[in-house]
């Protein structure tokens, strides 16, 4: 009887310890996330100009923007979400392969890679509009070192392709630092003396990779797909800052035309924009299904 009643102490009492940690994250979870995502997707279905009360309008928003070829919303969301799927299919890939490979090279650099690591790593502690305006500054054709120095009379981040180029070197640079880590300490808890018996053996750097290295660190290189492909398709300070999503609003992803709708100047169309921020979301968790379902066959 005592036994039982002190292992239900113990257990309320690990109860009580585990609502301290997790109760307070998950309060800023719901007000923070959750609510605003449910509010959003409602205002989604109805006309809302921000200032007054929002009206029920059913789908109306979503046929507008997925089948009224000539609705400006329409042009936006075809523009905007075109736009944003060449930025992610060129980024992602770059965000994973180039700190992949990069953390395979430091593995033999025992002496540099704290070095390597941190030089790697710093970009990604500043906010992307410190980045973005050291870029433009740089780039700049009128001051601008390119300019001054080498004597490049283009207007890089204004023509194309170079728009699309600057703005993908400059997000991978700024972005790798953090999936260099991930893959630096999963390749740091992969046995070594499988390593050295597969060199013993007779294998190479290639096959020791493919065979050992890789397969070992499935589960980070899984987490690192899904995260930076969520965060690519949330692209806005890049060329907001960079190219103001030009020329000919080429570089115009999407959510610069749904904040632009929400809060640019002249009347707002909350709905509308919310209805453009749903249908994202619903892109992003359909291509991250999608990729999760590739790297789960890939496994097998």
């Amino acid at each position: 009887m005592k036994s039982e009643l002190s292992r239900c102490k113990s257990n309320m009492l690990n109860g009580l310890w585990a609502a301290l940690f997790v109760g307070p994250h998950s309060i800023l979870f719901i007000l923070f996330f959750l609510i605003p995502v449910l509010y959003g997707i409602y205002a989604s279905f109805t006309d809302w100009s921000l200032f007054d009360n929002p009206s029920w309008a059913g789908i109306a928003n979503y046929k507008e923007l997925l089948f009224d070829s000539n609705s400006i919303f329409h042009e936006q969301l075809v523009k905007g979400l075109s736009a944003t799927l060449v930025f992610v299919i060129f980024t992602v890939p770059l965000c994973i392969v180039v700190p992949l490979m990069l953390a395979f090279m430091l593995q033999t650099q025992k002496r540099l890679k704290k070095i390597f690591q941190a030089v790697f790593y710093i970009p990604s502690m500043f906010a992307v509009s410190a980045v973005m305006l050291i870029f433009a500054f740089l780039l700049s054709r009128s001051y601008g070192p390119l300019s001054q120095w080498f004597g490049v009379d283009v207007n890089v981040t204004q023509t194309q392709p170079y728009a699309w180029i600057v703005l993908i070197l400059v997000t991978v640079w700024w972005c790798i630092g953090q999936n260099l880590i991930i893959y630096i300490a999963a390749l740091g808890g992969v046995s070594q003396e499988q390593i050295d018996a597969a060199r013993i053996d007779g294998a190479s750097n290639l096959r020791i990779l493919r065979q050992i290295q890789l397969p070992s660190i499935q589960l980070p290189m899984l987490f690192t797909v899904i995260t930076t492909t969520v965060l690519q398709f949330n692209v806005y300070g890049q060329p907001l800052m960079l190219t103001n999503g030009g020329p000919n609003e080429s570089t115009k992803v999407l959510l610069m035309s749904i904040q632009q709708n929400a809060f640019g100047s002249g009347v707002p169309v909350a709905g509308m924009a919310s209805a453009m921020a749903t249908i994202l979301g619903l892109v992003i968790i359909l291509v991250s299904a999608v990729e999760l379902i590739i790297l789960r066959l890939c496994q097998k």
